[in-house]
């Protein structure tokens, strides 16, 4: 089976080459991937039958690692962000100085961010040294993948790893918000 940390270097390595990984987070199990890698991202979308429009999550262990989208922010947009990271909520944010790929905005103007509070998936942001694409592991519409068997059944040997690890406690995937207009689209 591995240790988490030989798991882990497994999992860096795989999205360094550009493949596409699953693995545990919250709620759900997640597909990721480098998101500055358009063959990458678009694997993810043809295996998950999904179009390109609709744009994707990425998820980070901390802040820092979404720096540059972070700056620009007012105090209170900060005390929201502070209130809710690390923890289940994805917050839609500008990208002004388009730091973010459009292969993962879609047609939005805007980026969908989490810092996630699952200790597995703070290590993997960790050891990749960024955000990576969090984005559920099923096919586009259907229910998400609550264990490794469903993973296999929905997509065989077309993912590069299988993160081993745990789901945490959470029974829905995150919510999300606009930081700007404080509007749910997604509920918890």
């Amino acid at each position: 089976m591995g240790t988490i940390d030989q798991h882990l270097d497994y999992a860096t390595q795989t999205l360094t080459a550009g493949g596409v990984i699953a693995y545990p987070t919250e709620a759900v199990w997640g597909l990721g991937c480098d998101p500055w890698n358009e063959s990458a991202v678009g694997k993810i979308l043809k295996l998950k039958q999904r179009s390109m429009h609709k744009g994707l999550i990425l998820v980070a262990s901390q802040w820092a690692q979404f720096q540059p989208l972070i700056e620009g922010l007012t105090a209170q947009q900060i005390e929201q962000l502070n209130e809710s990271w690390p923890g289940p909520t994805t917050w839609l944010m500008a990208d002004p100085q388009s730091w973010v790929p459009p292969w993962i905005k879609g047609r939005h103007s805007s980026v969908a961010l989490r810092v996630s509070a699952h200790p597995l998936v703070s290590a993997l942001c960790d050891q990749f040294n960024g955000p990576i694409v969090s984005t559920s592991a099923n096919l586009a519409g259907g229910e998400p993948a609550k264990s490794r068997l469903h993973i296999t059944q929905a997509f065989g040997d077309q993912i590069d790893y299988v993160v081993n690890g745990e789901l945490g406690q959470n029974k829905q995937p995150s919510e999300v918000k606009d930081l700007a207009s404080g509007q749910i689209i997604r509920p918890a």
